[in-house]
């Protein structure tokens, strides 16, 4: 099941990278995090595909804790942008009338940066519990012995 999730893990983050690349997704610092994280996600599940370390499942846990924060971070500035530009089109736009016309625009989608979330909820999966890290309690027990 790890190597599944691993096969995955690989092939959404560079498909996302690939697509992002694509889109022109580097206009500016903020639009490079998505990019940058998913190159270090690549680098650090390869890594730890290659050769399991305490070093190695740490480090995906943590790129993948960050891919769950750029995600929700990437909702949030997707849908301001999405409100400024409703607002400029229509300023009398609100309530729910504005909330349905911000999650439908196409450009930028309001909850694509959720793949990001998903991939490392993905990862975090694939990084729990892997042999190559012991268990706090078993490490705690044999400090006392």
């Amino acid at each position: 099941m790890r190597r599944l999730l691993s096969v995955i893990l690989l092939l959404g983050m560079s498909g996302m990278a690939v697509e992002l690349l694509l889109l022109d997704h580097d206009e500016d610092v903020t639009q490079l995090i998505p990019l940058v994280l998913l190159g270090f996600g690549i680098a650090v599940t390869l890594w730890n595909a290659i050769g399991r370390s305490r070093g190695s499942v740490v480090a995906v846990q943590i790129v993948m804790v960050l891919f769950v924060a750029s995600g929700l971070l990437g909702v949030y500035f997707h849908y301001a942008a999405n409100v400024e530009f409703q607002h400029e089109m229509d300023p009398a736009l609100g309530g729910i009338a504005l909330l349905w016309k911000v999650l439908r625009a196409k450009a930028p989608p309001a909850l694509a940066p959720g793949t990001m979330v998903q991939l490392g909820l993905v990862g975090l999966a694939y990084s729990y519990r892997q042999p190559a890290v012991p268990l706090r309690n078993s490490l705690e027990e044999n400090r006392y012995e």
